[in-house]
């Protein structure tokens, strides 16, 4: 984790603007680290930020601080789960994966950002609510990896409690069931303390058309103004 030396230290403040999440804060003439709040993403250690050196990483020692520091450091290339990122590659490689077949959407619920965070008990509960309509976790994602129970979208307990810049929750439903997925988002958005947005991933029909958009019309939201298209190019290509 990072840490300050405070005979080190002169109290210039340099520090606090490179936080991402504004965590380090003055008490007196001294920087200090708030770390229950920090998420191990060491902008600033990594970028050397400190011109006395008092800054400098410390050892990570618990399962829940190493998933923040590599779910949190985009340098880190292989996360604690197994899983390198915060999420798959969604849609980008869907010719090739094959994660979201025909008659399937897959949902992305991209959970915090740098500034604001995310707690996993707050990611937990999205989950949680997302497993009560029947969504199927993505195998390979770093929030699958510390899921309890597939069936009911828990946690484990010993990273409940811990903080992250962002992270995915991924899955498929069924193309019927978006409205379902709609409503459980909507029911549990007011107990989310970070911000969140809906990726959804459909595979056209014969005819070039996505039928969720219908869907979403019905239930009174807006077609989306931008996306990205995978055109089919990679091999092997999954049809199922």
């Amino acid at each position: 984790m990072a840490l300050i030396n405070p005979d080190l230290c002169n109290g210039c403040k340099v520090c606090l603007m490179y936080c991402p999440l504004g965590v380090i804060r003055m008490e007196g003439d001294k920087a200090v680290i708030d770390q229950e709040q920090c998420v191990e993403c060491f902008v600033c250690t990594r970028k050397a930020v400190c011109a006395k050196k008092a800054i400098f990483p410390g050892a990570i020692t618990t399962k829940g601080r190493e998933l923040r520091h590599f779910l949190s450091d985009p340098t880190e290339t292989k996360s604690a789960t197994g899983v390198p990122g915060r999420g798959t590659e969604e849609s980008k490689t869907n010719d090739v994966t094959g994660r979201t077949k025909k008659g399937q959407l897959g949902i992305c619920i991209d959970m915090g950002r740098p500034g604001v965070g995310v707690w996993m008990r707050d990611a937990e509960k999205v989950a949680m609510a997302l497993a009560r309509v029947g969504l199927n976790f993505e195998e390979c994602s770093p929030l699958t990896a510390v899921l309890k129970d597939r069936r009911t979208g828990e946690i484990i307990d010993e990273v409940r409690n811990e903080r992250l810049l962002s992270i995915i929750v991924e899955g498929t439903v069924p193309e019927n069931d978006f409205p379902k997925v709609i409503a459980a988002l909507r029911a549990v958005e007011g107990e989310i303390d970070t911000v969140f947005s809906l990726g959804v991933i459909s595979r056209v029909d014969a005819a070039g058309n996505a039928p969720f958009l219908s869907q979403l019309a019905a239930i009174g939201l807006a077609p989306p103004l931008r996306g990205k298209v995978n055109v089919g190019l990679g091999r092997p290509l999954v049809d199922d």
